[in-house]
């Protein structure tokens, strides 16, 4: 059996058609998403809850500490060793840049330094997106400005190894799971229905005990960790903390969910170009899209 790929923005169903696949292959499943791998966030990243985990095998979910860094690098490591065990597989997420990575290769960049991390921290947005147009134009010609992690990434990469992350690029070892060996699939959702799915989930999610899980990393909040990008989290924990109410934190993390959405989307528009489509909505029969997306895998 072939990887199967399933790529697709926050809310638009992955997890749902991984679990018909699993049923209908017996594969494992494998988490391809940034923050679904951080212990401390299962409700507000919507992994998959316990009872779905007892479907199928579920790996590299939740197995990362709150405090720890974790990069595309790492998750490309664990994945190898992963495939080489698992002879079936499904990789499913919303994270671009880690399906890149293994159907593309990774370019192999030392880690950052701890105190070149807190130096970007200190600096802030603003000011990194300053210094990376002037010291880096090529990469910053290239990545998305509009994305400060990516920035914050991009000027860590040039202040660690004094070559820019477009140079690194260049020397991009072959990929761990070429495009042309994979079934790969990304959820093409409609819009409208996507950003009410958005919203009725982190409702759900606030009945669920997202703000539990807010309130438990409360006395340990450090907003520059990569685990504190969960999005809701920051507007959950501004409302704990009195600076905003549960209504407007709310509402504040519904609009975040469906501008990272609109980013998602237009990184599998530009970045994979040569994956299928998938539409995706209310009328959506998941059972029918997993026989055929397992027919060809």
């Amino acid at each position: 059996m072939k990887p199967i790929l399933i790529a697709g923005p926050t809310a638009s169903g992955k997890s749902a058609l991984a679990l018909a696949l699993a049923a209908r292959t017996g594969a494992s499943i494998i988490n391809a998403d940034a923050l679904q791998v951080y212990a401390n966030w299962r409700v507000l990243t919507a992994r998959p809850d316990a009872e779905e985990e007892t479907h199928a095998p579920h790996l590299l979910y939740g197995h990362v500490a709150t405090n720890t860094d974790y990069s595309t690098g790492q998750w490309l490591r664990e994945i190898r060793d992963l495939l080489a065990v698992t002879p079936r597989a499904i990789i499913v997420g919303g994270t671009g840049l880690n399906f890149t990575a293994l159907t593309q290769g990774l370019a192999d960049i030392p880690p950052t330094p701890p105190e070149i991390r807190a130096e970007a921290d200190a600096l802030g947005p603003a000011a990194l997106h300053a210094e990376l147009s002037t010291a880096d134009p090529e990469t910053f010609a290239k990545i998305d400005t509009a994305n400060p992690m990516r920035i914050q990434r991009a000027w860590e990469v040039l202040r660690t190894t004094g070559r820019g992350l477009t140079a690194w690029h260049a020397l991009t070892p072959p990929p761990l799971v070429p495009r042309d060996t994979a079934a790969a699939i990304v959820l093409k959702p409609d819009i409208p229905w996507l950003n009410d799915r958005i919203e009725r989930r982190f409702d759900q999610m606030l009945s669920l005990g997202a703000l539990d899980e807010a309130r438990s990393a409360l006395p340990d909040w450090q907003p520059q960790r990569p685990s504190s990008k969960a999005i809701g989290a920051p507007e959950l924990i501004a409302h704990l903390r009195g600076e905003m109410s549960l209504e407007d934190a709310r509402s504040s993390a519904i609009i975040a969910s469906r501008q990272y959405a609109k980013r998602q989307r237009t990184w599998f528009r530009n970045r994979m170009k040569d994956w299928t489509n998938i539409p995706f909505d209310q009328n959506t029969n998941i059972d029918e899209i997993a026989g055929s997306i397992a027919e060809r895998a």
